[in-house]
């Protein structure tokens, strides 16, 4: 089983392999294949047909991190913060500990770079373990007017590299670098001491993450550039549902084997 320990130590090592889950069912199915599970507040796009991730709060995410607490026993569990739930230190530490007293998630993710580090830094002080997330910010989309590559410029380049030194020295034990240009990401992946995730940012990190409905066809609404399509999840139930619904139909469903 990964701990913060081991997920610390793991850098510049094998990959990591994170993937989002939501519910009990799929956190069972990912449980010891992958290192870690983010319960990601992407739930709000793919399973409640937001356009953003804005208005999932902080009981909703406290919900399915318990449901996939229940199911995923042995993989390292981290829960996402929602917006507006850590604007200042006294607001970050009452939320996330409600995190850590409902569930048994062994983190939380929040986003920002340098302007957050006083809170990681709260969080970690008090016995909170943080994952930090840089660049492509989903909390950010509104500010930022959209979902923007980073890193393209010698200004932005700095901004990057500070904000990663930034939620190091505060505490956090890993760090989610997204939509992040590859070269960039790199020289990141190399300027801290903590593991990197990345999401849209090349290869060179120390693992990577995908929501899962992305990455198994589930959700086609729209289809980033990062995302490999590893399974047509959607196609495959729609083709099984017509055949139920055929079987039904016809009265094919049920046959002497399926009753009692």
């Amino acid at each position: 089983m990964q701990t913060i320990t081991s997920i610390k130590n793991s850098k510049s090592k094998t990959p990591l392999v994170m993937i989002t889950a939501y519910d009990a069912l799929f956190a069972k199915i990912f449980d010891k294949k992958v290192d870690m599970i983010l319960v990601g507040d992407s739930l709000n796009m793919s399973f409640n047909a937001k356009s953003d991730t804005l208005s999932a709060s902080l009981d909703m995410m406290i919900y399915h991190t318990k449901a996939v607490c229940a199911g995923a026993k042995d993989t390292l569990i981290v829960c996402d913060m929602p917006f507006g739930t850590y604007t200042d230190e006294n607001m970050a530490l009452k939320n996330a500990s409600r995190v850590y007293k409902e569930t048994a998630a062994s983190a939380v993710k929040i986003e920002g770079g340098s302007k957050r580090a006083h809170i990681i830094e709260t969080l970690t002080s008090n016995s909170i373990a943080v994952m930090g997330h840089i660049g492509l910010m989903p909390q950010f989309v509104r500010s930022d007017g959209g979902y923007k590559i980073r890193g393209k410029d010698k200004a932005d380049i700095k901004k990057l590299l500070s904000d990663a030194k930034a939620v190091e020295n505060a505490g956090a034990f890993c760090l989610v670098i997204e939509g992040v240009k590859a070269d960039v990401a790199k020289e990141i992946t190399q300027s801290v001491s903590i593991p990197t995730i990345g999401i849209g940012s090349g290869v060179d990190t120390d693992g990577q993450v995908l929501v899962w409905s992305d990455a198994f066809g589930f959700f086609d609404e729209f289809q980033p550039k990062f995302v490999k399509k590893y399974f047509d999840g959607k196609k495959l139930i729609e083709n099984a549902l017509k055949n139920y619904a055929d079987e039904v139909r016809t009265r094919a469903f049920p046959t002497d084997k399926h009753i009692y």
